[in-house]
């Protein structure tokens, strides 16, 4: 239809009125009303109302009558207002309509396994199989927008600040990074391999020591991470590295860039500086370095009131040096004791020894003076109810912060439209991996805090790292920290984790032999982009923000993947594929 215009469905407005175009879209629903037909025709944009009248354009009303539910149509017509009474409030475009006098039916297409509507019931696994269906939702395709214009955002600031968009390989040589890698095997290197990028860490500081000084990337990272509800194997970050910079250049950067990206994208001014916690407060006031701060329960430690108390449990904990731990909550004496029971099960399938409360059964072990005492330091009123764990610190932080979450949410406590941003720093350079042994709490090249240089060999796990979160509503959306720059403290750091000289050499040769070619002093930081999302569209499933996620299990149920390969690939790149062994029965 020469002469006609071909705006998006969703960018209609009653300014279009008379205005005569060409829409092209899905078909999203169809009713029949008498000898009218009403379509609502959708693109990403959003939907618009098409009439089809008999006496207006037969031939287009009578191919109106073929369509179904997800049909691909081009539709020529003229904007009018929709009558008085019949607009719909609820739609963008609710007050217009087009009168259609022209329809080609462009591709048919079956009944979809679901309802292409943003409250369906389908379960995820049907979902993932039909993505490109599912992408269809109004709100999936809000998600990717909204994705699209916070890494343009993203982009603008950094370009602004004199960083340097480099691209780093995908293909690498393996070393640890907390992961597994995923390898790929060199046909023209036989019995050799590649490791796709956990992070562009070393590339990054690489980049460094060539003089490029402030580097960023939105970086594809891969991780074969073991089967884990908040863990995927594959991520988008933002990768950032600067070099003669400290700590408070690195925060004021993602400060700056968190605010721009917030008032860009979402139109609301973030104010800054955030707040600043230790990483203990955290941990004794939330039970987590990751603190949801939408809602004001605070953890409050009360082992020194109760070293000698007659409650046997709660002095047991303590002579074995554990602590107790309590938090209010709000109007909680309305609990019932099947909520009670669920908590309980909660804390104890967290590994807790249980959970106690008051009131209840502990009161007739405790005295007056410390129910009181207890009350009094989680600032419980009359009305409130007091949950009580004793265990080692570490459980009982743990265990703490799941039963602080579950009591926001089952209480209703979080107060969405907040945007809660902190830092929680320092971390700890070392921890111990779930065999007891010293790994790094960050990564390997993170500098430890200068003055607690001289407890490297003798107490590491007391060593504090110059590390940092920024964590945003309970969620940790970037993390970084200034790295070693002296080849002789980084070799120092990879001997304290058991390397010896040849691993070291095999696997860190690359940047240690850099570092005798004058390399500054640097640090950086990564944000995930899928959790930032997350956080922005206030969903608890990452599949929710990604285009094309996997499952829990890592399969792509789309394409069918991981899948078997043709023999003779195996046998070009020299691979033969040892069987399963099978699990007893």
């Amino acid at each position: 239809m020469s002469g006609f215009s071909a705006p998006h469905c969703g960018s209609l407005r009653p300014s279009d009125e008379g205005r005569e175009l060409e829409l092209y879209g899905w078909v999203a629903r169809r009713r029949d009303h008498g000898g009218l037909i009403f379509i609502d025709l959708r693109d990403r944009w959003g939907v618009v109302q098409v009439v089809f009248n008999p006496s207006h354009a037969t031939a287009a009303h009578e191919r109106a009558s073929d369509l179904r539910s997800e049909y691909v149509v081009r539709v020529g017509g003229k904007v009018a207002r929709r009558r008085s009474g019949a607009e719909n409030p609820r739609m963008p475009t609710g007050e217009v309509e087009v009168i259609a006098s022209d329809l080609e039916i462009i591709s048919i297409a079956k009944t979809p396994p679901f309802a292409i509507e943003d409250d369906v019931e389908a379960d995820e696994a049907l979902r993932l199989k039909y993505r490109y269906l599912d992408i269809r939702r109004p709100k999936m395709t809000h998600n990717l927008e909204l994705r699209h214009r916070v890494v343009q955002a993203i982009h603008r600031y950094m370009d602004a600040q004199d960083f340097m968009e480099v691209e780093t390989p995908m293909l690498l040589k393996g070393t640890p990074e907390g992961s597994r890698d995923f390898i790929v095997p060199s046909r023209l290197h036989p019995g050799e391999f590649f490791a796709l990028p956990q992070s562009p860490q070393q590339l990054k500081q690489l980049l460094m020591v060539a003089g490029i000084g402030r580097y960023y990337q939105i970086a594809r990272c891969l991780r074969d991470e073991d089967l884990r509800a908040d863990r995927v194997v594959e991520i988008t970050q933002l990768d950032v590295e600067m070099s003669f910079c400290t700590e408070e250049d690195v925060l004021a950067l993602i400060e700056g860039l968190w605010q721009k990206v917030w008032k860009d994208v979402l139109g609301i001014d973030i104010p800054t500086p955030f707040r600043r916690i230790d990483m203990q407060e955290a941990l004794l006031k939330y039970g987590t370095d990751k603190p949801d701060l939408r809602y004001d329960l605070e953890i409050t430690d009360v082992s020194d009131a109760l070293r000698e108390t007659g409650a046997t449990v709660l002095r047991s904990a303590l002579h074995s040096g554990g602590v107790v731990r309590c938090l209010a909550v709000p109007g909680g004496k309305d609990m019932s004791r099947r909520e009670l029971d669920e908590l309980a099960l909660l804390a104890t399938g967290a590994g807790a020894k249980g959970l106690a409360w008051m009131p209840g059964p502990l009161d007739r072990h405790l005295g007056e003076g410390e129910m009181s005492a207890i009350r009094s330091a989680v600032g419980a009123g009359a009305d409130d109810l007091v949950l009580i764990v004793a265990d080692r610190r570490r459980k009982a932080e743990t265990v703490m912060g799941l039963l602080r979450r579950e009591i926001a949410r089952r209480r209703k406590l979080v107060r969405h439209g907040e945007w809660n941003f902190l830092w929680v720093y320092p971390m700890y350079l070392f921890e111990e991996d779930d065999m007891g042994n010293l790994t790094y709490g960050h990564h390997p090249f993170t500098s430890p805090w200068p003055e607690d240089m001289p407890m490297l060999t003798s107490r590491p796990y007391e060593v504090r790292a110059r590390a940092y979160d920024c964590v945003l509503n309970g969620v940790e959306i970037s993390g970084g920290s200034i790295r070693i720059h002296d080849r002789e403290l980084q070799e120092r750091v990879f001997e304290i984790l058991g390397m010896d000289r040849d691993r070291i050499r095999s696997q860190f040769g690359h940047l240690l032999d850099a570092f005798e070619y004058g390399v500054p002093p640097h640090g950086g930081i990564a944000a995930g982009i899928d959790r930032l999302m997350m956080a922005i569209t206030e969903t608890e499933n990452i599949r929710d923000v990604v285009a094309f996620p996997k499952t829990q299990s890592h399969q792509d149920l789309m394409l069918g993947a991981p899948s078997p390969v043709d023999p003779k690939q195996l046998e070009e790149l020299h691979i033969r594929v040892v069987p399963a062994k099978k699990t007893p029965s």
